[in-house]
């Protein structure tokens, strides 16, 4: 289950924060706080050169681990991402993943949304980028 569990305020920024859970119907609370904390500290600074200020998160209490991955929209048309991961039992000892990593297919459903939303509501709206119509754009789905 891919949920949508509202948008934080962060350091000037607007994340929309995700959770997936492999054997739950949300991620725990202490994934999703450490998730929170961890976008704060990732996110670049200051708002500005050419990054918007908005961005989305997702909390993933996968099988095998907890991941944490924080994902930010600068220029017109890039995504960037930092990755990061804990042992299953200590969800709130978030460190840079160790490998090439970008995603499970779950995580990808979520991009995959984002990047629709941004096309949507920036990039193709024929009024001009509506940023604020991107934030409210969320996703969440049984897959």
């Amino acid at each position: 289950m891919i949920s949508f569990h509202g948008v934080e305020a962060v350091g000037g920024w607007k994340v929309k924060m995700y959770g997936i859970a492999a054997h739950t119907e949300t991620p725990r609370a202490a994934l999703m706080e450490a998730t929170a904390k961890i976008a704060a500290s990732a996110l670049p600074s200051p708002l500005g050169h050419g990054r918007h200020g908005v961005g989305f998160a997702i909390a993933h209490d996968a099988a095998d681990y907890c991941f944490a991955l924080v994902d930010w929209w600068s220029g017109e048309n890039e995504i960037h991402q930092r990755l990061f991961s804990a042992p299953l039992a200590q969800p709130q000892a978030l460190r840079p993943h160790p490998s090439e990593a970008i995603g499970c297919v779950w995580e990808l459903a979520v991009t995959d949304f984002e990047r629709r939303a941004w096309l949507r509501h920036v990039l193709a709206n024929p009024d001009g980028p509506d940023l604020d119509a991107y934030v409210a754009a969320t996703f969440q789905e049984r897959i």
